[in-house]
């Protein structure tokens, strides 16, 4: 049976209507980076059975699924509904018809935050320095440290020379203990905008006694004013509590309970989930390191910055509850100010969250009824001609590095790559996730007689076991990677001038959101 239709009014309706809601976009992220509405999410049916489950924690929540009109939106209601989501729509003619009926559309990713980081560089003033000013600093040996927000993968492919990675929510709690005298200055930076001015921000908010500055358009601006980024670097702040951590928690919590957070232990948590008809999230915002090695049971590892930074990827429920945890509350704290002032959440700080019982996560593995071969065993099938592999990675990480020979592919459109293999072979599949694998498996064997297994550990185990990996830009082209946004360091062709436009975009998101009027940044 098909998805009741929802138009694209009474879709604009709910939205202003302070209930639960969650708009889901079925398409590739690539493809909906083309067009979609403020408060969708991208939820693409490929890695749907993965991604639905976490971004919506209760399952009857009113939700409507979005596309181009391609038919993805009722295949992933159909989706939603075998998971069982009982309140699933489609918004009658897409993203197409929403313009039509005069309402915005948004290009990009993580719309919400790169609008809200340009709105809170409007209503706070924050103050902010350019490349060739960042420079001419250093040329003249001034006091200064320079932090780039970003998390460390970011920070190794491109940096500020000199700069030291302190990632968003740790700014508050580790700049601190980092500047040695109250007259050094502090410059936030990151790839573009949106993370140097809300680290920028976030330290002014934490009464941070020196002058903090934004570098405008981050390494982005770096690179386009002629400056050269390193490459490889590793600097990081010190591992461990800072010292001053009680210090900077009473700052914080003076910054989350000016915007409406609340605390919570771990008694009224439980309350909180159990409650009908309301969605809670609970989120650890910890280093994904910190919360690999023990966090709350049911928590989701989601770092304090990125989860303001790129909310959309973990939220996408309106009108929800967020819990967030953290061992010392300055992260959680931080991170909880800025959610209420961007989404209205009711948020809450858990505290004593690390105390009492906690939980490991177990090491990912393939669902025990799915075939699978050993790297061992494929290195063999493949010096023989018998196997050929299909990776499932995303597009760029299949660039960084795949198991030769390998053909890339998108699991719900695996008919094309179907036909450029050989039809006496094996197929092996590979993915970073045990389950997209066994997902992909399947999708195989409804397509080809051959069999079909997955590759035990996938790329990461094949590469430990010293064997080849193939690197290769342009495999797949800019224009097949249609599962995710390039950013404008990741395309081939027109790098400086797709820097520019992205900062143009970001800069303009304002008057785009006003325009809108379903944003009420700081207003909820």
């Amino acid at each position: 049976m098909a998805a009741p239709r929802v138009a694209p009014a009474t879709l604009k309706a709910w939205l202003r209507d302070g209930g639960e809601l969650a708009i889901l976009d079925a398409r590739e992220e690539g493809e909906f980076s083309t067009g979609h509405l403020f408060w969708a999410v991208s939820c693409p049916l490929s890695v749907a059975e993965l991604r639905a489950p976490v971004l919506l924690p209760r399952r009857d929540v009113r939700v409507v699924c979005a596309d181009a009109g391609e038919g993805h939106a009722d295949r992933l209601a159909t989706v939603l509904n075998g998971i069982g989501c009982p309140k699933v729509h489609v918004l009658e003619g897409g993203v197409r018809a929403w313009a039509a009926a005069g309402f915005e559309l948004f290009t990009g990713v993580n719309v919400p935050s790169k609008a809200f980081g340009e709105w809170v560089e409007h209503h706070y003033g924050t103050p902010s320095v350019d490349a060739a000013e960042l420079h001419a600093l250093q040329a003249a040996a001034t006091d200064m440290v320079v932090v780039d927000s970003r998390p460390l993968p970011e920070f190794r492919n491109m940096s500020i020379p000199g700069a030291i990675n302190v990632p968003g929510a740790e700014l508050a709690y580790r700049v601190p203990s980092l500047v040695k005298r109250p007259d050094t200055l502090v410059v936030v930076n990151c790839a573009g905008r949106t993370r140097s001015i809300l680290g920028a921000e976030s330290l002014r908010q934490a009464e941070l006694p020196n002058r903090v500055v934004a570098l405008r358009n981050g390494t982005m601006g770096w690179e386009l004013a002629g400056f050269r980024c390193n490459r490889g670097k590793e600097d990081r702040y010190p591992a461990g509590t800072p010292r001053d951590a009680e210090a900077s928690l009473s700052r914080a919590r003076r910054f989350s309970t000016r915007h409406g957070a609340k605390v919570i232990d771990r008694d009224g948590l439980q309350r909180l989930r159990a409650e009908a008809g309301r969605t809670t999230y609970l989120f650890d915002v910890r280093d994904p390191s910190e919360y690999a090695a023990g966090h709350p049971p049911g928590a989701r590892s989601a770092p304090g910055g990125q989860l303001v930074q790129a909310t959309d990827l973990w939220v996408a429920v309106r009108h929800a509850r967020i819990v967030l945890a953290d061992d010392t509350g300055t992260r959680a704290h931080m991170t909880a100010g800025w959610l209420r002032q961007l989404g209205g959440w009711e948020v809450f700080v858990l505290e004593g969250a690390m105390e009492g019982k906690l939980e490991i996560p177990p090491p990912p593995a393939l669902p025990p009824a799915t075939p699978r071969v050993t790297v061992a065993e494929l290195d063999g099938l493949l010096r023989e001609n018998r196997a050929s592999v299909v990776d499932l990675s995303r597009s760029l990480a299949f660039r960084a590095g795949h198991i030769p020979g390998a053909v890339w592919g998108i699991r719900t459109r695996l008919r094309g790559v179907v036909a450029r293999l050989p039809s006496d072979r094996q197929i092996v599949v590979v993915a970073p996730d045990p389950s997209l694998a066994a997902l992909g498996v399947a999708e195989l064997r409804g397509l080809v007689p051959m069999p079909v297994a997955a590759l035990e550990g996938g790329t990461a185990a094949w590469a430990a076991a010293g064997l080849p990996l193939d690197a290769d830009r342009n495999d797949p082209p800019d224009e097949a990677c249609v599962d995710t946004w390039l950013r404008p360091y990741d395309r081939n062709h027109g790098v400086e001038q797709a820097m520019r436009a992205y900062l143009s975009w970001e800069v303009d998101l304002v008057r785009q959101i006003e325009r809108d009027g379903d944003a009420k940044f700081g207003a909820w």
